[in-house]
């Protein structure tokens, strides 16, 4: 029973991931992958990627991707709760960011897990601030 539901999640996962692509491609969109630089700390030598919220999505498609990435997405959102490391600055945006880069991370930076139905977008700026550190989501 356990195996069935850990298929159904990840079924359900990937639906939800290819969703945004699959009605672009319907719509004759052309789906390309942007690197859309964020407020941060340059990468300099080291490289690398991080998965945040893009600015202007709705708020309701950023709640929605904020709460599925809690829960059924399983990423560790402690440092975004109250008193967290990360709660401030306590807005929709910041916490999906948070929340988005822990799923994309723990499932090692695959593209399809930085996609949120359209709500993400990958960005080479760390942006990690004060003791919010997003490198420590690895």
């Amino acid at each position: 029973m356990r195996t069935e539901i850990w298929v159904l999640e990840i079924l359900l996962l990937l639906q939800h991931f290819f969703l945004g692509e699959v009605t672009a491609a319907a719509a004759g969109v052309p789906v390309t992958r942007t690197w859309t630089p964020s407020e941060g700390n340059a990468t300099g030598a080291e490289g690398g990627s991080w998965c945040v919220a893009k600015p202007g999505v709705s708020q309701i498609d950023l709640q929605n991707a904020l709460d599925w990435a809690c829960g059924l997405g399983k990423a560790d959102c402690r440092a975004i709760q109250k008193g967290g490391p990360c709660y401030q600055p306590d807005t929709l945006l910041s916490h999906a960011s948070y929340a988005f880069n822990r799923f994309y991370k723990q499932n090692a930076n695959s593209d399809m897990a930085c996609n949120f139905g359209g709500s993400a977008t990958l960005t080479n700026k760390d942006p990690s601030y004060g003791k919010c550190d997003y490198s420590a989501s690895r």
